[in-house]
């Protein structure tokens, strides 16, 4: 029997991305996303240093994104995992919101929160 230890909440938000680091750049496309991480696939598997700090940048509008420093967590064949190290007030107050709305419930978007300050 698993268990989904999972303590966030994922919404699946298929957007077109990009993931950076050290001046490289790599399209990706967000599977689905949380406060803690995100999933994302790309057009071959992912081979970049596991020990890196990469950049995700998500564009929801031409004014509004979201930018978060991410850690790889795994990888299945096209698909990464990664978890978010990083991210500034806009991005997680953007965030926050994103996730509000598709889960349609602010008690779990709180319970959330609590969840990644109890994390840190």
């Amino acid at each position: 029997m698993t268990s989904d230890k999972r303590a966030f909440h994922r919404i699946f938000y298929p957007a077109d991305a990009v993931l950076s680091c050290d001046g490289s750049m790599w399209p990706c496309r967000l599977v689905d996303l949380s406060l803690q991480g995100c999933l994302l696939r790309f057009d071959h598997a992912w081979q970049e240093n596991p020990e890196k700090i990469y950049t995700l940048t998500l564009n929801l509008s031409d004014e509004i994104s979201i930018t978060m420093a991410l850690s790889l967590s795994h990888v299945i064949g096209n698909n990464a995992g990664f978890k978010c190290e990083h991210i500034d007030i806009d991005s997680i107050t953007t965030l926050r919101r994103l996730v509000e709305l598709n889960l349609g419930d602010s008690d779990l978007l709180e319970r959330d929160l609590l969840a990644l300050t109890e994390e840190r």
